[in-house]
């Protein structure tokens, strides 16, 4: 099965997967920063040198100017307490720096900010050499994938490790081979690409585009006289050119959301480049507009915050981030930030917690951890995302959200940051710009460059089968996305509500009802079988596990929730997505009864108790537990965790979350499955009713309304943003949020942080 980026690739060139049809990873000082979407690209002719050849001395970088910070400085009011801060770096450094990495660039900063913090501190930091890190060198020289992933660290070592002690000094070779490597990257896919030369970097995610623009303009400070020889411009150009993108990025944050909606795994992709830019860049918009972006990014892991766990659906997010909250990569940030994380840290090289450790300028608003630590019961409604609709009818100009043209190539980075690579309305100029930049020729292009090659591809056809199936081939589309959060001291409980029902999602999480972090229960329907392997993060992508082979079409209120499963394509609605993409006929459950205090079953109902926190899970299908034998992978568990309800892929699944408030665990199993859930399932979907014990009368289906205790509720169109700490319209940039104790604006227009 092709894995994801090798899919989404040929969304964008598609003349690979379509072709062969016959039819992508207090207020600070204030002056204006426009924001602008209009990209530069260089088409000078030129070579790329060897890294072995050409050797800028680390002493012809600029240095970052430290003195006068454009954002407030630590120990303002309004800003999270210092003294508690420092407490906080201090136990995630102690606990990281008793290892050395001499080979990691996020190891080697630990020490450093280690020892810029204690004086005394000795580290070997003679084991920090050019062989040490042989092989992010040769990921960069050979221009291969997520290689921004290590500009973006080793731009911390190059800032941090020309120091003036014998334990902040790092080897000038080391210093010299990330000079070299810097000037010598290719920042842009549309940048001149050498002859003798492929660029494997998957550019278009939203993560990345901030990514490889923060990278740049980094590169272009550090190094503002030297030509790059990538596109013969010099450093100062590249730095002005990155500019306005990254403005424009985090004012899409502002009006949109997050494509990738409260992803524990990408959210921290969106926060180290925005703290990198806060600590490393000397242009004071850019210091002050990152600080807003980084704000709105802390706000939305503070507000779905539970017990150590980043209680939402995700956007994106695979196996190993799922089944526990201890591998989200979102984990120790939280726990470093907001101290309220069961157990310890879980890495010792956490490329969030690791640069925090390091930060001199950033300092979180008191507001964010107000809303990590509230502990009344609460609801966050959000909407994030743009919507588009892939199955319109074919035109020769189709009108495009937000002026958001879909055949300006200026906007491709928009679009295929919101995964939209499978859309008809893209695919003209999706395939120009494959042509134009041999975007196939990398890695992730090699099957679908093989099916182009032997189908050839035509424009027309490729729409059409596009605007055929985009159940399938939008399967990266995050789309816009209404997402619901019930959070209560003991027991969450989260949705997406209503997105993209029956549709393929490959990274897509669709709800989670979270104790605390391993005490967890979701639903999915899986595209593959289990991986019959002892490595526990073996799924696929989408997988067993990781994402939905048909998105369920959910409803919440409060602590209540319905889940209907119903595939809206299958192996017949087109021969070759059905061989690619064939799906389980069954869905399942994740319930780990190793992490419950007690878990019973009655009849269709499995209910577990832990630490005063309560989950009901109903299915409509009769379920078995999975067993898993010796030499399949079960992360220590020794009781069932996979809950299988067998018989086809549609399924209606309930689930009601309590606690101890609500009485004893015995009083709240009677309580909940006292009232048997009427469903009808029709040639069109299901009609479900339930009575539960604390929204009365639910009424869901389909395609009916959420009806609660006789009054429809909205399951979409929300406000960007809608809790107990404010309310926000969508595409609204001035943004207001308060707590009885603290308070915080944020303008994504002027980039203003008024905190209080």
């Amino acid at each position: 099965m092709l894995r994801r980026r090798e899919f989404l690739t040929g969304g964008l060139s598609l003349a690979a997967i379509a072709a062969c049809s016959g039819t992508e990873s207090s207020s600070s000082t204030s002056t204006s920063a426009g924001a602008t979407t209009a990209p530069s690209t260089s088409t000078t002719p030129t070579t790329t040198p060897s890294p072995a050849t050409t050797a800028p001395l680390a002493t012809t970088s600029t240095l970052p100017s430290a003195p006068a910070s454009p954002i407030a400085p630590p120990g303002t009011p309004g800003l999270v307490d210092e003294a508690f801060f420092r407490a906080r770096v201090d136990s995630y450094l102690e606990y990281a720096s008793v290892r050395t990495n001499p080979g990691n660039p996020t190891g080697i900063v630990v020490q450093l900010a280690q020892a810029r913090r204690d004086p005394s501190y000795w580290w070997d930091i003679d084991a920090v050499t050019v062989e040490a890190l042989q092989p992010t060198w040769t990921k960069i020289d050979e221009w291969r994938d997520t290689r921004d992933f290590d500009f973006m660290y080793l731009n911390w070592v190059y800032a941090l490790g020309r120091g003036d002690t014998d334990t902040t000094r790092i080897d000038p070779g080391v210093i010299d081979a990330i000079a070299l490597r810097t000037i010598a990257n290719r920042y842009r896919y549309d940048d001149p690409l050498p002859d003798d030369r492929i660029d494997h970097l998957w550019y278009w995610s939203e993560n990345h585009r901030l990514i490889t623009l923060a990278n740049e303009c980094l590169a272009g400070e550090m190094f503002p006289d030297e030509t790059f020889p990538v596109t013969g411009m010099t450093g100062a150009e590249h730095a002005a050119r990155a500019k306005p993108d990254i403005l424009e990025w985090i004012n899409e944050r502002g009006r949109f959301g997050f494509f990738e909606w409260h992803s524990n795994v990408y959210m921290a992709k969106n926060v180290t480049p925005l703290l990198m830019l806060c600590e490393l860049s000397d242009d004071d918009d850019l210091v002050r507009a990152a600080a807003v972006g980084l704000d709105a990014c802390l706000l939305d892991m503070a507000s779905h915050y539970h017990r150590g766990a980043y209680v939402a659906p995700h956007g994106r997010t695979y196996k190993k981030d799922k089944m526990t909250a201890r591998d989200e990569d979102t984990f120790d940030l939280a726990k470093m930030l907001f101290d309220r994380t069961p157990g310890g840290y879980e890495s010792t090289t956490s490329t969030t917690a690791t640069y925090f450790g390091a930060a001199t300028r950033y300092r979180p608003p008191a507001l964010v951890l107000d809303v990590a630590h509230d502990d009344s019961t609460t609801v966050t409604r959000e909407r994030h995302g743009v919507w588009a609709d892939a199955s319109e009818p074919i035109t020769d100009d189709p009108v495009a959200p937000f002026g958001y043209d879909y055949d300006d190539p200026a906007n491709l980075p928009f679009w295929w940051s919101l995964g939209a690579v499978g859309m008809w309305q893209l695919a003209e100029v999706g395939t120009a710009q494959a042509d134009e930049f041999r975007l196939w020729e990398g890695d992730a292009f090699t099957q679908v460059k093989l099916l182009s090659d032997a189908q050839g591809g035509d424009v027309e056809a490729i729409k059409a089968w596009e605007q055929a199936n985009p159940q399938i081939l939008n399967l990266g589309f995050l789309a816009e996305a209404n997402t619901y959060a019930w959070r209560s001291p003991q027991v969450s409980l989260a949705a997406v509500l209503d997105h993209r029902k029956g549709e393929l999602r490959d990274q897509g999480h669709a709800w989670q009802a979270t104790i605390d972090p391993d005490a967890r229960v979701f639903t999915t329907h899986p595209m593959t079988d289990r991986a019959e392997s002892n490595d526990w993060n073996d799924d696929g992508d989408p997988g067993y596990w990781t994402g939905e082979a048909s998105m369920p079409r959910s409803a919440q209120f409060e602590r209540t929730a319905v889940h209907l499963y119903l595939p809206a394509y299958d192996e017949t609605t087109d021969a070759l997505l059905g061989a690619f993409f064939p799906y389980r006929p069954f869905t399942h459950a994740y319930f780990p009864t190793d992490h419950f205090d007690e878990v019973r079953e009655v009849g269709n109902w499995v209910v577990g108790s832990k630490s005063g926190g309560y989950v009901a899970l109903w299915s409509w299908r009769p379920t078995a537990w999975r067993e898993y034998p010796a030499g399949v992978a079960t992360n220590g568990m020794t009781g069932p965790f996979d809950l299988v309800a067998d018989g086809g892929p549609d399924n209606a699944w309930i689930v009601e979350v309590g606690n101890e408030d609500d009485g004893t665990f015995d009083e709240f199993v009677t309580a909940v499955t006292s009232t048997e859930p009427q469903v009808e399932r029709t040639d069109t979907g299901f009609d479900v009713a339930w009575t539960s014990p604390t929204a009365g009368t639910i009424e869901f289906g389909w395609d009916a309304p959420f009806v609660v205790d006789g009054t429809e509720q909205p399951i979409s169109e929300f406000p960007r943003h809608d809790s107990p700490w404010g309310t926000v319209e969508r595409l609204e940039t001035n943004q207001r949020y308060q707590t009885t104790t603290s308070g915080l604006t944020l303008d994504f227009e002027s980039f203003d942080r008024i905190i209080a």
